[in-house]
């Protein structure tokens, strides 16, 4: 099961400004979602980008049989891959517990990106950064799984770009701004 330590949201929300954050506020919706609830139907249009507040989701893949891939907690971001090349998403996302969410309305994002040039240029790097990190764990727990010669510890120690740590821990409290001034 993949996992990952960094949260995916962190990433964008390091590179957004305050002015973006409170859009963000302004424009999303908060969701919240019973335990056993599906977020994400595999192979169905999503109309949002969603920000896990707090819970836990699995991810899961319907194909033969149900096979988990991963479980998603608080600052991680759900449908972004679906949201850039607005495909239907590959797996099934649902509730394990009760769980809280902001919900960015496709719609009302991509005019945003549209039309401020300096918003899309951050939200795009942050996305950016978010799947660099999310391929390389991916990478990781495949070569892991092999049993090829490196060991979890060196794993956690992976060398990132010290401004990137830095903006991460910035956005952790942007994160919790975030959380606290969602509108319900």
């Amino acid at each position: 099961m993949a996992d990952s330590s960094r949260k995916k949201a962190l990433f964008i929300l390091s590179q957004l400004n305050n002015d973006d954050i409170n859009w963000i506020v302004q424009k999303g919706k908060k969701e919240v979602l019973a335990p056993g609830a599906i977020l994400i139907c595999e192979g169905r249009q999503i109309d949002a980008l969603y920000i896990v507040l707090d819970g836990i989701l699995s991810v899961s893949i319907e194909a033969r049989e149900t096979k988990e891939l991963a479980k998603i907690g608080s600052g991680e971001l759900v449908g972004e891959v679906s949201f850039i090349d607005a495909r239907p998403p590959l797996a099934t996302v649902k509730a394990i517990e009760e769980t809280h969410l902001l919900a960015i309305p496709r719609r009302h994002l991509i005019v945003k990106l549209e039309h401020d040039m300096g918003f899309a240029s951050r939200f795009y790097y942050g996305i950016s950064l978010c799947l660099a990190d999310r391929m390389r764990g991916t990478i990781r727990h495949i070569e892991y799984g092999r049993n090829i010669e490196f060991e979890q510890p060196e794993l956690e120690g992976e060398d990132i770009n010290p401004s990137i740590i830095e903006n991460l821990a910035l956005a952790q409290a942007k994160f919790n701004w975030l959380r606290e001034n969602v509108k319900d």
